[in-house]
């Protein structure tokens, strides 16, 4: 069996349901675990490597009114690696190869590859997706017994946020210029770590808010994790919102209740880190309810 990912988290669940030694391509953002970053890739960025946030959110609206993605499909690599599952996504339009392009591309491999198209919206529909995969893949039971784990973890950050009486307002941001407010999963794993996101729905993509938006929602706690940042370069866009006035007048600010999180690795990704990154929120919502994740450091507080 050869399986080519299509997506970062696809090949996140792969490999953590034992499926590794069966992968053969990857994309050019594949980065967990580490052990895959040799193996080949059948993509590349069109973003340029020295995009600011602004200029990656301008061209991200150029390329969505032509319904253009910002990654392009290496067919030539594709076709020499002979897959017999390819699993990929249309949840994005414009974060991962476009589902047309991968469509043309299969039609033209030798054979007739699976291809698994996910695309989660919540915390329940991304754990069903790692069962689709492992099916597919003839795992079907061992992914189960993953997930039934993820499950339980979940579960006990769950269990443990009964115990906060007075939930916090809490918003989670995707992105800082413009300012996105989080979306899809992430407001449910607001909820069962404790808190009351203020601004996103459950299941409803991230979307542009104004600082007026963040005012009249005067959030406690407020949680950063930039989409495809890793924490040191979100925190080189902290400037953009510690500059503005509005920002001083949010309660979270007041009290030292802002946190910056690994957005790659974390929240965007509809993988089983998903389950971490509930952990992290958590103890960032409540360090004495919900001890902090001990795969990963804590996310870092602004002072």
């Amino acid at each position: 069996m050869r399986i080519v990912s299509l997506l970062p988290s696809a090949t996140e669940i792969v490999c953590a349901i034992g499926l590794e030694k069966y992968l053969v391509g990857v994309t050019h953002e594949c980065d967990y675990p580490p052990s895959i970053r040799s193996l080949p890739k059948v993509t590349e960025t069109l973003i340029p490597r020295d995009a600011s946030s602004a200029d990656i959110d301008r061209l991200v609206r150029i390329r969505m009114v032509d319904r253009q993605a910002l990654y392009t499909l290496d067919r030539k690599m594709l076709e020499s690696l002979r897959p017999d599952i390819i699993v990929t996504q249309a949840l994005c339009d414009v974060c991962a190869v476009a589902e047309e392009e991968v469509r043309q591309a299969v039609c033209a491999l030798p054979g007739a590859p699976t291809v698994l198209n996910l695309e989660p919206q919540t915390l329940a529909q991304v754990f069903d997706s790692m069962v689709v995969v492992g099916r597919a893949a003839g795992v079907e039971k061992q992914a189960t017994r993953f997930v039934e784990n993820l499950r339980s973890r979940v579960l006990a950050v769950a269990n443990r946020s009964t115990g906060i009486l007075t939930r916090p307002r809490v918003v989670v941001l995707e992105w800082l210029d413009p300012l996105f407010s989080c979306g899809h999963w992430t407001p449910e794993l607001v909820e069962m770590a404790g808190g009351r996101e203020m601004i996103a729905v459950s299941g409803e993509r991230s979307r542009i808010i104004t600082p007026d938006d963040l005012e009249a929602a005067q959030p406690e706690v407020i949680a950063i994790a930039c989409c495809g940042y890793s924490t040191s370069r979100t925190l080189e866009d902290i400037p953009i919102v510690a500059s503005q006035s509005w920002w001083h007048s949010l309660d979270a600010v007041k009290k030292g209740n802002v946190f910056v999180m690994d957005g790659n690795a974390f929240f965007s990704r509809p993988g089983p880190r998903l389950v971490e990154s509930l952990e992290l929120l958590a103890h960032a919502i409540d360090p004495r309810i919900h001890p902090a994740p001990g795969t990963t450091d804590p996310a870092t507080r602004l002072v």
